[in-house]
């Protein structure tokens, strides 16, 4: 089973402390998104959590527990987005070159290959042309890919109340053209994610986050993955457990699709105790929990093409 860490909200940078603790307890509860009454148990003992995927802007407050958790046998990888938009579009993270120090030195700690950089979403204003990422992305490329192995980009999605539109294809062209040549100087590997345009031409591939073929890799065993069916058609990620809640992250991104109003997430922060089972708030009495089937999924069929004894002895 693979962990994701969230797509919902910004667990290593706002719940650190809940999230060690649920591992310490070998268990967390997650309310459906939709009815709060319907509570999810969900296994994190390491003989069923293959992997956890950690999406986050601010990894710094998780680094001071990373020994614990690889001291109970966890293994585990980051997303990390850096963009460098200013506080007009992202009021509550830290500013770029923090976030570049905070990359580089996470990679020094945890290895190259366990860290991948996003640069998205990427939007077009008055204030950020083309010309503006594009400046921006080889700062940044200069700074990262010595510490990464790739770089994941997404275009930003015209989400329900969101302020800004969908590029054109054209302007995505112009951006991938732009972008690829900027990461080629670098030798850094591009891919776009959850992307339907073609950008192949220009050595930009379709990637997906939660990659079992790489997963496989850091963690040295096949996985028995299907596509995940819960994203977007378009998104080639392994299926994965979220155990995050929506509306709950208060880092002011206003291009965010999982949160809404500034008073309402602020409120649900409020509401967090680090030592809750639940993430938001304690349980209310009224709530049916349910056991939610997990289980490792470790591939034990031996292929051909596996050399023997590497991945199952």
């Amino acid at each position: 089973m693979i962990i994701s860490v969230s797509r919902r909200t910004d667990i290593p940078a706002l719940y650190p402390e809940w999230f060690v603790n649920r591992l310490r307890a070998g268990e967390v509860l997650v309310p459906n998104p939709y009815n709060r009454k319907k509570v999810s148990r969900i296994s994190l003992s390491p003989d069923t959590v293959d992997c956890i995927a950690f999406w986050t802007k601010n990894p710094q407050p998780l680094l001071p527990y990373l020994k614990e958790i690889d001291s109970m046998g966890y293994n585990y990888y980051f997303q990390m987005t850096i963009t460098g938009y200013e506080e007009d579009l992202e009021s509550n993270i830290p500013r770029t070159e923090e976030s570049m120090a905070t990359f580089l030195l996470l990679s020094e700690e945890i290895g190259k290959e366990r860290i991948d950089w996003r640069y998205d979403p990427v939007l077009l204003t008055d204030k950020y042309t083309i010309n503006y990422h594009f400046e921006k992305f080889e700062q940044m490329c200069e700074w990262l890919h010595q510490a990464t192995t790739r770089c994941m980009i997404s275009f930003v999605d015209n989400y329900k109340e969101s302020p800004f539109l969908e590029l054109e294809e054209e302007d995505m062209r112009e951006l991938g053209k732009g972008f690829a040549k900027i990461a080629k100087k670098y030798g850094l590997p591009l891919y776009t994610c959850a992307e339907k345009i073609d950008l192949s031409e220009y050595g930009i591939l379709h990637g997906a986050c939660i990659d079992k073929e790489r997963i496989r890799k850091l963690i040295g065993y096949k996985l028995d993955l299907k596509k995940d069916s819960g994203q977007r058609r378009e998104c080639g990620c392994a299926e994965s457990v979220d155990i995050g809640i929506y509306d709950t992250c208060i880092h002011g991104c206003k291009y965010c699709y999982a949160n809404g109003r500034k008073e309402s997430t602020e409120r649900k922060h409020a509401m967090h105790d680090p030592k809750s089972s639940l993430m938001i708030g304690n349980l209310r009495g009224d709530e049916v929990i349910r056991e939610k089937a997990a289980k490792s999924n470790r591939d034990y069929q031996l292929s051909l093409f596996d050399p023997l004894g590497t991945e199952f002895f």
